[in-house]
């Protein structure tokens, strides 16, 4: 079975939420890392508000065969109403990247 390689975004209020909820993927073997980007500005409609904030992304990467867990897992952790959560195919990466990635979900 050929795997898929996926980068899956999400955005927290803090580095701390952010640290925190990637150690938990990462030690249940859901995503193989996460990467966290401080310092981002999201302007977003809420409830009929144009609201700004700064949050931080965080790019996590897996295995599509992880998809479904990975995304119970991030709604059961995750302290927003309505998480971001986008799920992005891998269309090309270094083969060993990819390799060592599928080694660490599995």
């Amino acid at each position: 079975m050929e795997r898929t390689a996926l980068v899956v975004l999400t955005t927290l209020s803090t580095e701390d939420e952010a640290r925190t909820l990637v150690k938990a993927l990462v030690e249940a073997r859901l995503v193989a890392c996460g990467t966290l980007l401080s310092g981002a500005s999201s302007i977003y409609r809420w409830q009929g508000v144009v609201r700004e904030e700064t949050e931080v992304v965080v790019l996590l990467k897996t295995d599509a065969s992880k998809w479904t867990a990975l995304a119970a897992a991030i709604r059961e952790r995750h302290p927003y109403q309505m998480p971001e959560l986008l799920a992005l195919p891998v269309k090309h990466g270094l083969d060993a990247y990819l390799s060592w990635l599928a080694s660490e979900v599995t």
